[in-house]
């Protein structure tokens, strides 16, 4: 790594004196002989490696340009400064600095209208600081929002930019030209353009930003990636966000902006079980737990998706976690419905569509009309119809299967064999699809069966072959012989107490 040239020479005095001189020139009109004096000075003091003379006549050139209004001469300088040989690398970012606190009353001129028809001076200055901080790394911060500031710029367009194309090109290039960059025309152009923006900068490498702007940011990146529908990269993202420090209360804004990307994240790979871990997150703030509603919702929330999830070791010990829970006993009906998966006996679907449907239909889970876990991307490839169109009528069937796989398991714990006819009326479904639920939980190992398909009858208990016959013969018998010899003790003892207390009696006789 090159050390820094050691200043030859102070030339703060002479800086001192030229600024009130060069201020006063282009007062008067004559802001090309303020440059040139300013340019002459800056190459000795530049030459002399005198960084805070150098910092000074940058941001001094910058600063009487911009005054006298004339922002084509701003952006030359600006470039033409940055690039001298050699020039100080803490002098360009003050430079940078200082033309950056221009852009919001430039972006305000251009939201006013007084740019319409003419040149996007926001935009052009926006662009050329852009230019001037790419591939320097002592201006990432500045680099990072200035993109971010351009990100904005082209999702805002796309509010008002078309869904299509209105007249697509039909000349084509040729192979001697080289391919100039599409220009962004619609909605869709507008949002990729802003997602590849903010996705070039890896903020979590940077150690000039604090974490709460380092934590905006790639919150920002996950979201427009979840606009365009790039879940991979939203998952990606994710990663890279420090849960402990979402702990601190002082950010519960943003742990709050997060775990709701991570519920989104989650609906689209229908995992129910990581979207229930995520509102318990929610849960654990202070602001949800202050605002009563709003703790309701997500404690509603946090019962119907742990029920949605597939069940496995993690999800039934979660099941009965939370059941212990008394807090969850504020969302009553939720709480029954629980309830009923938490207890080894059948439920019949048409009773919990009465009791229960009315209420938890009407949240946007399982809202006929819902659009909460919409596929999009990638992730709607391969997807039934009625899973894309109506999420939560696609939802409401899940939890139909949830309540049929609740009653199997129930029904294997109770059952070693039953006709499948009897099993179909238990279940209130056809023979067809009670017997391939059965197959679908014997593949997922949660429990064991076998059909016999000519007899219609289902065996819930596995064939034991004669040593294993043997074997619970022989502990069954162990057993009974132990509580044989405890009882008989348990006699004698009897005895000897009821003769000690006759002969007791008769001594004193």
């Amino acid at each position: 790594m090159a050390q820094p040239r050691k200043q030859e020479k102070d030339f703060t005095a002479e800086v001192a004196a030229l600024v009130p001189e060069v201020e006063g020139l282009a007062k008067d009109g004559k802001l090309i002989d303020a440059v040139e004096k300013i340019t002459a000075m800056e190459k000795q003091t530049r030459n002399a490696a005198d960084m805070t003379s150098t910092a000074t006549l940058l941001t001094t050139l910058a600063t009487i340009i911009h005054s006298a209004g004339d922002l084509d001469m701003l952006n030359q300088q600006l470039t033409i400064m940055s690039k001298k040989h050699g020039q100080l690398k803490e002098a360009v970012v003050r430079m940078v600095d200082e033309a950056m606190k221009w852009l919001p009353a430039l972006k305000e001129k251009k939201e006013k209208g007084e740019y319409k028809g003419g040149k996007d001076r926001w935009l052009e200055l926006l662009n050329t600081l852009r230019d001037i901080t790419e591939g320097k790394i002592y201006l990432e911060l500045a680099r990072a929002r200035l993109t971010l500031s351009l990100a904005e710029h082209h999702e805002k367009l796309s509010e008002s930019a078309p869904s299509e194309p209105s007249s697509p090109s039909t000349a084509k290039s040729t192979s001697a030209e080289p391919e100039k960059k599409k220009e962004p025309t619609t909605a869709r152009d507008h949002i990729d353009a802003a997602a590849d923006l903010l996705s070039d900068i890896q903020v979590e490498t940077y150690s000039s930003m604090d974490k709460r702007e380092k934590t905006e940011f790639i919150l920002e990146q996950m979201r427009l990636e979840s606009m365009r529908g790039n879940w991979t990269k939203v998952r990606v993202g994710s990663r890279k966000v420090n849960r402990v420090y979402l702990k601190e209360e002082d950010v519960s804004d943003l742990k709050l902006r997060f775990y709701d990307l991570i519920v989104q994240l989650a609906l689209q790979d229908d995992d129910f079980l990581e979207a229930c871990n995520a509102y318990q997150a929610v849960w654990d703030t202070k602001r949800i737990k202050d605002d009563e509603a709003a703790e309701r919702n997500v404690l509603e929330n946090i019962i119907i998706y742990v029920i949605l999830a597939p069940y496995n070791n993690e999800q039934n010990d979660m099941l009965h976690k939370l059941y212990a829970d008394s807090n969850l006993q504020n969302a009553e009906t939720h709480y029954d419905l629980l309830k009923c998966f938490v207890t080894k006996e059948l439920m019949r679907w048409p009773g919990i569509e009465e009791l229960y449907g009315p209420k938890i239909r009407t949240s946007p889970v399982f809202a006929p009309d819902s659009d909460l876990g919409k596929k999009t991307g990638t992730n709607a490839e391969g997807k039934k119809p009625e899973e894309l169109e109506k999420p939560g009528e696609w939802r409401w069937e899940q939890l139909h299967k949830r309540v049929v796989e609740h009653n199997i398991r129930v029904l294997a714990s109770y059952y070693s064999r039953i006709h499948m006819s009897r099993l179909s009326e238990l279940l209130d479904l056809p023979p067809l699809t009670t017997e391939r639920t059965i197959c679908k939980l014997v593949t997922d190992k949660t429990i064991f069966a076998r059909i016999d398909r000519p007899a219609g009858i289902v065996t819930f208990k596995k064939k034991r072959d004669a040593n294993d016959v043997l074997n619970v013969w022989s502990t069954d018998i162990g057993k009974m012989l132990g509580l044989v010899e405890k009882a008989s003790h348990l006699v004698s003892k009897e005895y000897a107490m009821h003769e000690a207390s006759k002969g007791g009696k008769g001594v004193k006789a």
